[in-house]
């Protein structure tokens, strides 16, 4: 950051202002009462400011700055801290420098400081931290330098250009042990065949409609007394595909500016999401990174226009995963009808995740049907009506409108539930890993 004549411009401040105006008037009162030594007294009063302006137009600094972000990445609601390092690379001593490190809204107010008479050569160090509150890619930086006459009459400004990244991604919740594939990971191009050793060693699963009768294995259903089909020989893909619902029209979105909101959460959580949306990113975080973990091939496909790989193709890894989430917003899309083939293509025989929004039984109808394989579907429908305001309801909706949502989530689930797919809803003051361990079957209080 270099400052000269020509590279900021001064300005009167509060207090050279004041003067100024105390000078006017104890001229014009002289002029009035012809005293002539108030008139000189006015005069001198009126010549400070101009001599500090003088001075500080033809002072110059150079200085540099270098800024250490520890951690670069960090979890929604974490902290981060900021070490700002100024060098004073000019060979005269530094005047009075009011700092100002310009901060993105969302990570809260810029953070000021103040350095006086900094040596040349020398080199000073500020710190600071910000808070993580909302997701996305963030700058910090750059840095504005007001610099001010010793009688604090006329400052200048100038500003640098050197910034600094800081992301912040979703929380990743801890996961009961369960879930799609087992406990058993395995890298690219990994298999787990279903074993079949006789009737006793066989592997089974719950019946489904349109399932071959001839498969049914009648010992296992006489044991257990609901209907199981045998596995033959199945193979399985250590992959897993997470379906995204994004769209603004299926969430209860709030404001990122309204922090006095009080928002409902499970005991002990002290960030909570804010809204329906923001526990969906969640969720995706919490599963996805869990899967690629455990050494599953990991696709995202998100409604409408958001940065997650809409093809499908591309394998993910838990970090990737993370940094993609981070910048999810909420799409215009409509229905889901375009991102549904393609998840199913994705997911193969692997596990497919849905977590969607407020939905009907036409919006999961095409992936009810659409959905094949060995390993059973698993859907997490939001009641996004629970993250409304209390006794306001979602968007003011009235108690007819949220009894049809309620209705609509109901038809859905059955929908998806008569093909097969393990469903669950999830709501406001619920975490994450309650929420996969009622959908899973995991046992209670057991962390993974």
């Amino acid at each position: 950051m270099v400052g000269g004549p020509a590279r900021a411009r001064g300005a009167l401040t509060s207090r050279g202002r004041a003067l100024l105006a105390g000078g006017v008037a104890l001229g014009l009162v002289g002029a009035v009462l012809g005293e002539r030594a108030l008139v000189q007294l006015a005069a001198f009063v009126l010549v400070l400011p101009l001599l500090a302006g003088v001075t500080v137009a033809r002072g110059r600094f150079r200085v540099t700055t270098r800024r250490a972000v520890t951690p670069q990445r960090v979890p929604r609601g974490a902290q981060a801290d900021v070490e700002l390092r100024l060098q004073n690379v000019d060979a005269r001593r530094g005047g009075l420098w009011l700092l100002t490190e310009q901060l993105p809204a969302t990570l809260g107010r810029p953070h000021r400081f103040t350095v006086a008479g900094l040596a040349p050569g020398a080199t000073t160090t500020v710190r600071y931290r910000v808070s993580g509150r909302h997701r996305g890619r963030y700058q910090l930086g750059p840095l504005r330098l007001r610099v001010l006459d010793p009688f604090g009459l006329v400052e200048r400004t100038a500003a640098g250009s050197d910034t600094a990244p800081l992301v912040v991604v979703p929380r990743v919740r801890p996961l009961r042990r369960g879930g799609p594939g087992g406990g058993s990971g395995g890298g690219d191009g990994a298999h787990r065949a279903f074993a079949v050793h006789g009737d006793d060693d066989v592997s089974i699963r719950e019946y489904r409609r349109g399932d071959d009768m001839r498969k049914v294995h009648w010992r296992a259903s006489a044991r257990t007394g609901d209907l199981k089909v045998r596995l033959e020989e199945t193979p399985w893909r250590a992959q897993g595909t997470l379906l995204l619902d994004t769209r603004a029209r299926a969430h209860l979105v709030a404001p990122a500016w309204d922090g006095a909101r009080k928002v409902p959460g499970p005991p002990g959580d002290p960030a909570p999401p804010g809204d329906s949306f923001e526990w969906l990113v969640e969720a995706a975080a919490s599963i996805g990174v869990d899967l690629a973990r455990r050494g599953a091939r990991l696709r995202v496909v998100a409604s409408g226009d958001d940065p997650g790989p809409a093809s499908g193709g591309a394998a993910l890894g838990a970090e990737e995963l993370l940094d993609r989430l981070a910048v999810l917003g909420v799409s215009r899309a409509r229905d889901l009808s375009d991102v549904v083939p393609v998840a199913c293509r994705a997911a193969g025989d692997g596990p497919l995740v849905c977590l969607l929004g407020a939905v009907g039984p036409d919006d999961v109808a095409e992936l009810a049907r659409l959905r094949q394989g060995p390993v059973p579907g698993l859907a997490v429908l939001l009641d996004v009506a629970s993250w409304g305001e209390p006794g306001r309801g979602r968007r003011g909706a009235t108690g007819t409108a949220l009894d049809a949502l309620a209705a609509q989530r109901d038809q859905a689930a059955a929908v998806l539930a008569g093909a097969g797919w393990r469903v669950t809803t999830a709501a406001a003051g619920q975490d994450v890993g309650e929420v996969w361990a009622a959908l899973t079957g995991a046992p209670a209080g057991v962390a993974g």
